[in-house]
């Protein structure tokens, strides 16, 4: 099939994100907003993602305050639901743009991160699996509905990807059908199966005794969330296009706070507003701008979807393979 080339690439990359993101918008009842490219330390409003990841930072030499480029938003999205006073149902989502320096590059990492960040209050009732699978679901019907669009675009040039349905999955049920495989062989293998897999509950250590994956201790609930994968046939492989959930409530902050030996983030602001109850109940995530853009363009790199910084032997190892990195 023909390959769109690299001025058709970059018309198509609009098109596919100006869809999706306005078909996601309908779908969860979202409104756009203004968010942030950099957050106080002590405001607690960072993303500590793994754990490990050092964020950004700089200096307003004038003022002497230090600063940090965000790691996503994953816990502004909560605060500002409070600010402009949102009600159950409602939500937000931003275009999130972050820095992470501790990425090893490859043909999906970038130290450049693009995604959509999006937040929706719900009840406190609304904190259960049955929500989350719901929820699921539909922003699965976003993907299959932009894959249409694209494939009507773009006729005979693409090949249809996406399964009817999205498989569930729990983190302990895909170690117990391959126990003996690293936790990203498990989901080669589950995801080459079904082609699209909603795995769940990551974050808590398994029968095993290790965790399927680290998450950040104060956003999600580690029991109500998970990561959308997709199997990309471009390259043979797992690609995860969205993390997301509920997220925490006091107790759930105070007990993952305890596990994660991070018990001294509840005298930041951010925490101490949420274990005071001040904060509404909420379900969220980040979608990947650019490995949506490579998922349905076909693309072998990340970087032919979005402008970066590569290794020397990365580029030379793309000239060679003639593929072109924007």
């Amino acid at each position: 099939m023909r390959q769109l080339n690299p001025r058709e690439t970059q018309i198509a990359i609009k098109e596919i994100k100006d869809y999706f993101e306005r078909k996601l918008s309908e779908k969860l009842n979202l409104i756009r907003v203004s968010a942030p490219l950099f957050v106080t330390p002590k405001s607690g409003l960072n993303d500590n993602l793994t754990g490990v990841e050092k964020a950004v930072s700089f200096e307003m030499r004038k003022y002497n305050e230090k600063i940090e480029i965000v790691q996503s938003l994953a816990k502004w999205k909560r605060l500002a639901l409070k600010w402009y006073g949102f009600h159950i149902g409602e939500g937000l989502y931003a275009d999130m743009n972050a820095i992470r320096p501790d990425e090893i590059l490859d043909n999906i990492h970038s130290i450049y991160v693009d995604q959509w960040d999006w937040e929706k209050v719900i009840g406190k009732s609304d904190r259960t699996t049955d929500y989350l699978i719901k929820i699921v679901k539909d922003i699965y019907d976003v993907f299959k509905e932009t894959e249409r669009y694209i494939d009507n675009l773009y006729p005979k040039i693409f090949t249809h990807k996406l399964p009817e349905d999205i498989k569930f999955i729990t983190t302990q049920e895909l170690e117990d059908l391959y126990p003996n495989e690293t936790p990203e062989k498990r989901e080669h293998l589950i995801t080459e199966k079904y082609g699209a897999v909603f795995l769940s509950k990551i974050g808590r250590k398994l029968n095993s005794g290790k965790p399927h994956g680290t998450r950040s201790p104060d956003y999600d609930d580690w029991n109500l969330n998970g990561d959308i994968i997709f199997w990309n046939p471009t390259t043979n492989s797992a690609l995860e296009l969205s993390s997301m959930g509920i997220r925490v409530d006091e107790e759930a902050l105070k007990e993952q706070l305890k596990i994660a030996n991070a018990e001294e983030r509840k005298s930041l602001e951010y925490h101490k507003q949420l274990l005071d109850g001040e904060l509404p109940a909420t379900v969220g995530g980040g979608i990947g701008q650019s490995r949506i853009c490579m998922f349905f363009l076909e693309k072998k790199h990340i970087g032919e979807v979005q402008a970066s910084v590569w290794t020397e032997e990365i580029l030379q190892e793309c000239r060679e393979n003639n593929i072109f990195l924007l």
